[in-house]
């Protein structure tokens, strides 16, 4: 029976908007890691299938496929396909299910899967334009929600709300994320997944980017009461406890076991399990849980088996709802900081979590590992790893 496993993963380090990698073109950021994922693995180009890409705005430097320029710019055959995947902040987690799925039923022999977004250049709500070309959704969706637009930072307000979450316990999970991935950088645990980029200041002059620059130190839980609702006058969700607007990319090996002996490669992890689950549009950010429940339920594992969890923060309110809901170890909890801290270019977050996940699960010696993402539109994709 054919399998998916993971070779390898890369990503480049996040940026914060505005920030180091604010002027790179999403082409030549995608086209980094997967210059990177070939050269670690000495895979040759010519062998992928398919490049499987998320991305979250499509348009701008990010349209026209940006799956298929990442190839190009990357300097690989021509005859290497590519394809945008868009299923919001899970696009790149979808793109590696899509691969894993291709690889299993014989489609592919090899993919590469994984994502970008330069939000500094593609700021949110770019996609809407001014209306011109019509809103998203349409009017029977409105209908059938009596009106109400779906709005993320609404949602992790309404999220807060329903679980009892207060501004206090929101502000010390994000001081808990900058600390987490402060404390990862100082120990170097994330040199080994990350490819450097190139970048060219504003004064022409050029360096090499190659640490997270969002996390923060030093904040304290007074300097972050300071900060101002964002979403609602009387509300707890503030750009302290959210996750931040960023720039980046990464990309994963995907193949089999047969072939991966065949070329001589040692896969870091199986796909165990991937599923995607959907939930009220509404609060949107509450998919992780059914998310969570159908991939144990499906794999047959037990939360307890899982040995790290990786969960995006897209906002504080759903990482402490999901530790509600479940009763997980919160010590398991993004270990290595998450969103809040590193970052969420939107397209590119799914590959940049698995690779950190992958690599984490590889240092620490931990069988199964578990990730999970809020998306637009009320969605979330899950995805079980195995060591090998």
């Amino acid at each position: 029976m054919r399998d998916a496993v993971i070779v390898d993963a890369v990503r480049t380090a996040v940026g914060r908007r505005g920030g180091s990698l604010s002027r790179t073109h999403a082409a030549s950021l995608s086209a980094r890691v997967l210059t990177a994922l070939a050269g670690r693995t000495g895979l040759d180009p010519a062998l992928v299938d398919d490049v499987i890409w998320g991305c979250a705005a499509g348009v701008g430097m990010q349209a026209g496929c940006v799956g298929r320029a990442a190839v190009l710019a990357a300097g690989w055959p021509e005859s290497v396909p590519g394809v945008t995947v868009d299923r919001q902040c899970g696009s790149s987690q979808q793109a590696v299910h899509q691969a894993a799925a291709g690889v299993i039923s014989g489609q592919y022999d090899v993919a590469v899967a994984g994502g970008v977004e330069v939000m500094s250049a593609i700021p949110l709500g770019t996609t809407r334009l001014d209306g011109r070309f019509g809103e998203p959704f349409g009017p029977d969706v409105w209908d059938r929600y009596d009106g109400v637009r779906f709005h993320q930072g609404t949602g992790a307000q309404l999220i807060a709300d329903e679980y009892g979450i207060t501004r206090a316990e929101m502000d010390q999970h994000g001081l808990d994320s900058h600390a987490r991935a402060a404390r990862a950088i100082d120990e170097g645990r994330f040199k080994d997944q990350i490819a450097p980029v190139t970048v060219t200041g504003e004064d022409g002059t050029t360096r090499v980017f190659d640490t997270d620059e969002g996390v923060r130190r030093g904040s304290t839980l007074h300097t972050l009461a300071a900060l101002k609702p964002a979403f609602r006058e009387d509300g707890a969700i503030t750009a302290g406890n959210a996750s931040q607007v960023s720039d980046g990319a990464g990309a994963l090996l995907v193949t089999t076991s047969a072939f991966a002996r065949a070329r001589g490669w040692t896969p870091l992890a199986r796909v165990h399990t991937a599923v995607v689950a959907g939930t009220d549009p509404v609060t949107m950010l509450k998919g992780p849980i059914p998310a969570t429940a159908k991939a144990l339920k499906r794999s047959g594992l037990s939360l307890d088996d899982i040995g790290v969890y990786e969960i995006n923060e897209a906002f504080a309110s759903v990482t402490l709802a999901w530790l509600k809901e479940t009763g997980a170890d919160h010590r398991r909890l993004n270990p290595l900081g998450g969103a809040m801290a590193i970052g969420h270019p939107i397209g590119g977050s799914g590959a940049r979590i698995m690779t950190t996940l992958v690599h984490h699960m590889r240092d620490s010696g931990i069988r199964y590992g578990l990730q999970s993402m809020c998306e637009g539109g009320g969605m979330a994709n899950a995805t079980i790893l195995e060591l090998l």
